[in-house]
């Protein structure tokens, strides 16, 4: 059950669609104090600072967690705690993050740190990156993320270039650039609706029609991913 919730937690709340603005949480009455820091611990506050330039590389992807009020109910239940995630790129010497928001867009990458909670992030890179991430193969990732930019953010998750959502975009330009699945597809139909604050942000989003046949890619599939490897945690 906490597997599934965090699943369709992730699609439902997961992503930062505020338009890049931080938003304020209020903690739960009744939240434990302790429950909650056991998940999201603070972080030192010498970890709060951005590495070097060196440690990133362009295609290398970078998790989060939303601040949003719904996406740590769904934390708390699930013990999880990453969702939302966009692409690296190095340009002029710059660290940018592309990323689906409001719209879809490119973000200085300490503006995207500062949006997660905490400031914490993980930086996963392609295990084969070195044959892939070519100067060719990222020279036709950048230009397929090209198409994708200044579109809106996807509220209803549908599977369409019409709009999108942040594990959407990432998962189709690794698919379109390489022909690389980061992270499995699945449908709303495998996740359990039961829950009353699942069930509540569902009808929000689609009414009394669910797409239960919709496919779905959560930043927590990408993140589990066994094609890539951690590189950076703070």
């Amino acid at each position: 059950m906490k597997r599934l919730l965090i699943i369709l937690g992730m699609f439902v709340f997961g992503c930062n669609s505020n338009n890049n603005e931080p938003v304020k949480i209020e903690s739960p009455t009744n939240v434990n104090e302790n429950e909650l820091a056991k998940i999201n611990p603070a972080p030192k506050e010498e970890e709060n600072e951005i590495s070097p330039k060196k440690e990133f590389q362009t295609g290398d992807l970078i998790f989060h967690t939303s601040t949003s009020d719904q996406s740590l109910a769904i934390q708390l239940a699930s013990n999880s705690k990453y969702s939302h995630v966009g692409i690296i790129y190095q340009e002029g010497g710059d660290t940018l993050v592309l990323e689906a928001i409001q719209p879809v867009q490119i973000t200085p990458i300490k503006t995207f740190i500062d949006r997660g909670e905490h400031k914490a992030y993980v930086v996963k890179r392609l295990k084969t990156s070195e044959e892939t991430l070519t100067p060719e193969g990222i020279l036709k990732m950048k230009e397929i993320g090209k198409k994708y930019l200044g579109k809106n953010y996807d509220k209803r998750f549908e599977w369409s270039d019409d709009k999108i959502y942040c594990s959407e975009l990432v998962w189709k330009i690794y698919k379109q650039a390489f022909d690389i699945k980061i992270g499995e597809l699945e449908q709303i139909k495998d996740f359990d609706l039961s829950d009353p604050i699942v069930k509540a942000k569902a009808k929000e989003r689609y009414g009394n029609n669910i797409p239960l046949e919709e496919l779905i890619i959560t930043p927590d599939r990408m993140f589990q991913s066994d094609k890539l490897v951690t590189v950076l945690e703070k």
